[in-house]
């Protein structure tokens, strides 16, 4: 049975970036390029919120003082002041809140916090200020995507690395499976997949369908990806849930390169078979290339490729 090829999740649980109309202050992205956010209607807000949402420190100060509204009080979205300051990008307003101590992992309607709206909207000294006032990195949305996921989807590692030095898990899934470094190459996000690799992803973490990061990258273009992973130490014998191996989906992909690559790899790894130290999911080293079994002694048996074209061992008969 085919395996479900390059169908890497429903795009309805993978987090989007975000835009705003709303102009920005905070250092971290220009205010013209983000493309999905908080929609802002009028109805919605009440007036501690709308002067949260366009950057109006002293309104939202003077609306506190008069004790009209609470600090963490939800508009008819369920979004704070707090959410709304770090979406648009207000890193005074989003001061000011924090020091008149606003709750920090509040959630709006989709589970999401502030921290997770910062970083959705790439705003670079919002992330900074929560996560210095002890705002909770791990805290999932509806889908199971945590603020590192987020991350994965820009371009900017200076947030990324604001995570994890406030111990972000690099290793969190969301509901398909996938963990920051999985997302980031299903998205083509070179820059932060070479970041998460560098970092100390587990390179060979598998998603719900049990592929791993180089199933997923040799599927598809670009070569680069698949060229950064194999720098690292890939066990080529994983399966996915259809008994299929990396070598099976670089093959099946139409990219000859990427075949190659992965013949070439487990080549390599056949000659330094003494000292191979090979990472899997579950943190435990083993060496193995086909079917999971552990690898043979080159003085054994021979290396061939079988009608797959999969390298495997012949055992030597004995004398």
């Amino acid at each position: 049975m085919l395996p479900k090829m390059f169908n890497f999740g429903s795009k309805k649980i993978q987090p989007q970036s975000c835009s705003s109309t709303q102009p920005r202050r905070d250092i971290g992205v220009d205010g013209t390029s983000c493309s999905e956010g908080y929609h802002l209607r009028d109805k919605d807000m009440g007036r501690i919120h709308r002067a949260a949402s366009i950057g109006n420190e002293a309104k939202v100060e003077e609306l506190l003082l008069q004790k009209k509204y609470e600090i963490d009080e939800p508009d008819k979205m369920n979004r704070t002041p707090l959410h709304l300051a770090c979406a648009s990008g207000y890193p005074d307003v989003v001061s000011l809140l924090v020091e008149r101590n606003c709750s920090l992992n509040v959630c709006d309607s989709e589970n999401r916090t502030p921290l997770i709206k910062a970083v959705q909207c790439q705003q670079e000294e919002c992330v900074g200020i929560l996560l210095s006032h002890g705002a909770d990195p791990n805290v999932v949305d509806t889908t199971s995507n945590t603020a590192l996921h987020y991350a994965a989807l820009g371009d900017n590692t200076t947030i990324a690395v604001k995570l994890l030095e406030h111990h972000a898990d690099i290793e969190a899934k969301n509901q398909e499976g996938y963990t920051p470094l999985l997302l980031a190459i299903t998205e083509h996000n070179e820059e932060m997949v070479d970041f998460f690799l560098k970092n100390g992803a587990n390179v060979n973490a598998c998603d719900n369908s049990k592929r791993t990061a180089l199933m997923i990258a040799v599927s598809t273009e670009p070569t680069s990806i698949v060229n950064l992973i194999l720098q690292y130490n890939i066990d080529l014998s994983f399966q996915d849930n259809d008994g299929w191996t990396a070598e099976d989906y670089a093959l099946v992909s139409g990219i000859p390169v990427h075949r190659e690559l992965v013949l070439q790899y487990g080549k390599r790894q056949l000659n330094q078979l003494p000292s191979a130290n090979i990472s899997r999911p579950d943190g435990a080293s083993d060496i193995g290339f086909t079917l999971g079994k552990p690898a043979l002694d080159k003085e054994e048996g021979t290396v061939v490729h079988n009608a797959s074209g999969r390298l495997v061992f012949l055992l030597e008969s004995s004398p």
